[in-house]
């Protein structure tokens, strides 16, 4: 998978958890809880999403790793790649 193939999987999962957010209006470098409103029980079920989706546990530690899509599909790529 392509960072471009991780950012997608990210949204996808991030409107499932926010189903009020439309997909072509959140940029790269929307925070989730800044800018798109998460709060931090929409975190933790997105992480939970990412997990059943990626098989991969992000450790809060890393949470500020997939603040935005930008940096999630980064972490993604490379934690995927590990």
């Amino acid at each position: 998978m392509t960072e471009q193939d991780f950012r997608a999987a990210f949204v996808e999962e991030l409107i499932k958890i926010a189903p009020d957010l439309e997909p072509d209006e959140i940029g790269d470098n929307d925070h989730i809880q800044d800018d798109l409103d998460l709060d931090s029980m929409d975190v933790l079920n997105l992480v939970a999403a990412l997990h059943a989706r990626f098989g991969l546990n992000i450790p809060e530690a890393d949470y500020v790793r997939i603040a935005t899509p930008a940096l999630a599909s980064a972490y993604l790529a490379a934690e995927l790649a590990a």
